[in-house]
């Protein structure tokens, strides 16, 4: 087992990651407050896994929320599931919710542990790569508006992260590729040592190779984390960490939730992004043809979809959590591994990219 710290000072948390870690009380009762648990999942990750959650979590007092399992459900309808159950047990302020799912699941548990009596802890048990490197980690917590993604949430931190490597063996292959966009947006972000690594072993990641899946949560946690320590709340750097999400925010938004998987619209937006810095003169071309090949060996998609036009896209992006006074500002990269935030991308050039991929 690997063990990284979230530093943020008084409220820095561990993420454990490792094999067996569902089989380990240790590392999960020191984090929860009094005796009354909650736990939210889902419909396909409670048969799999909530047993085993179960057996860690004797004597205390627990309420389980299972909640519809998809994208289309991240919304306020389904949140009222968890803040109804809590209210009916009677959960007290002293309570600790723990999300068991992935990242739909994270998001919309911590956002309930955010909002419920102002506020009460919680803990990470992710169960999809997307949610191991990216969701799980670093507090950002919310649910969908009809008109744009993860528009209505919090920040607010988890006591943990417990990441166990077995529960990826039942994870389906099309949310195995997802969540390795995320991975890949962090060789691109800040680690150019880390996407050569990539390039190196994304068949071992492709065939769920254990060592492999490991290292990759593990170099992924450690460049969020530190991040995420510089910028808890995205008032400047963390924003890196959204290279390729304005474009596949619009994505999922146009398509309806759930269609594409946000790892996949990550992915297709990264490429817009990386072809946009090509187009700026900021990073040379080969950057993105190694972009797209390892996005494709990963059977992700390099292209927004069919019939999806620019003006589809400039007017979602609009609403984009990073328009600031009616600018918007777009991740895009200097070098391999060198990510910046930046509002001097000319509106002409951007609408050059779109009209080149929109079709």
């Amino acid at each position: 087992m690997q063990t990284l710290t979230v530093d943020l000072g008084d409220r820095s948390y561990p993420i454990f990651i490792g094999s067996g870690l569902l089989s380990k009380p240790e590392l999960l009762k020191p984090y929860i407050r009094g005796s009354e648990v909650a736990v939210v999942t889902n419909e396909t990750v409670a048969p799999l896994y909530l047993e085993d959650l179960r057996r860690l979590l004797g004597g205390y007092r627990v309420t389980e929320v299972v909640l519809p399992d998809g994208e289309q459900y991240k919304n306020l309808t389904e949140l009222n599931q968890i803040f109804d159950r809590l209210l009916a047990d009677r959960h007290s302020r002293a309570t600790t919710l723990i999300a068991l799912g992935g990242g739909v699941v994270g998001d919309m548990c911590g956002f309930a542990a955010a909002s419920y009596q102002r506020g009460v802890n919680f803990i990470q048990i992710p169960t999809t790569v997307l949610s191991q490197v990216d969701s799980s980690v670093g507090g950002k917590t919310g649910v969908n508006h009809p008109l744009g993604k993860n528009m209505i949430g919090a920040f607010h931190q988890p006591q943990a992260v417990i990441a166990d490597m077995d529960v990826l063996t039942t994870l389906p292959d099309r949310e195995l590729s997802a969540g390795l966009a995320e991975v890949i947006k962090y060789g691109l972000i800040s680690d150019a040592p880390f996407f050569e690594w990539l390039e190196l072993n994304a068949e071992r990641l492709m065939s769920r190779d254990a060592d492999a899946l490991a290292e990759s949560v593990l170099r992924s946690c450690e460049n969020k984390a530190k991040v995420v320590a510089e910028d808890e709340r995205e008032g400047g750097r963390r924003a890196i960490l959204n290279l390729g999400h304005t474009f596949g925010h619009a994505i999922e938004t146009h398509q309806g939730y759930g269609k594409w998987l946000h790892g996949e619209a990550v992915a297709a937006g990264m490429v817009m992004a990386v072809d946009l810095s090509v187009r700026l003169g900021w990073v040379e071309s080969d950057v993105l043809q190694r972009t797209i090949a390892l996005l494709e060996q990963c059977k992700l998609p390099v292209q927004p979809p069919k019939g999806m036009t620019p003006d589809d896209f400039l007017n979602l992006m609009s609403v984009d959590k990073k328009v600031i006074d009616g600018q918007l500002r777009l991740i895009l990269l200097k070098s391999l591994g060198d990510a910046v935030v930046t509002a001097e991308a000319p509106k002409e050039v951007l609408c050059e990219l779109l009209y080149s991929l929109c079709h």
